[in-house]
């Protein structure tokens, strides 16, 4: 049974919070305003729907090659939203990034050294997807949803810019600890799915 709560809550959570992608989408948008920053947007959204359809098929791959690492995919997942929770926690505000390059393909290529967002890819394909679907179609409607769950976190990001900025600065703690306990309920969910 596909777990839609724990699935959508993982994701905003995920591509909310700060990571490459946003701190980048925030200094453009307050070093060149919004429209100008659309085609480093795209570029992103377009890389990071990439990465999510290869963390699909990788992970479909080992799914029926090795039917019996299902449990520990998810345990991994499920360490990784508390690892990730506990850097939510703990982070500080971030400087802004004045030296990023404003063009799709920067925002596209990063993808591909991005962190948070393989990992992202890995974890949610890992936990939510591919134990209930795993056709080809399914796979890259999951990816283009979630990429434009990106684009709305990107977005954001660029369209607050310099103010969002301001926001996290005063409210920083409060900001982090609930995105912390969304995280963890995400790992909790998935770690059930095994019992």
């Amino acid at each position: 049974m596909f777990n839609l709560v724990p699935f959508l809550t993982y994701a905003f959570v995920a591509t909310f919070t700060p990571g490459p992608n946003n701190i980048m989408a925030l200094s453009n948008g307050s070093n060149y305003g919004y429209k100008k920053t659309l085609p480093f947007i795209f570029g992103m959204v377009s890389g990071f729907a990439v990465v999510l359809l290869l963390s699909s098929y990788l992970n479909l791959a080992l799914f029926n090659l090795i039917p019996k690492i299902k449990p520990f995919m998810y345990i991994l997942g499920a360490c990784f939203m508390v690892y990730l929770a506990v850097k939510v926690l703990l982070s500080k505000p971030h400087a802004d990034n004045k030296n990023s390059t404003n063009n799709f393909l920067t925002g596209f290529s990063m993808q591909f050294i991005n962190p948070k967002g393989i990992l992202f890819g890995l974890t949610v394909t890992s936990s939510f997807i591919i134990p209930v679907y795993q056709t080809w179609y399914a796979l890259l409607l999951f990816s283009l949803f979630l990429a434009s769950i990106g684009f709305a976190a990107t977005s954001s990001w660029t369209l607050f810019g310099a103010m969002f900025n301001k926001f996290l600065s005063k409210y920083q703690k409060p900001f982090n600890i609930v995105m912390a306990i969304l995280l963890i309920y995400s790992a909790v969910s998935i770690i059930l799915e095994l019992f």
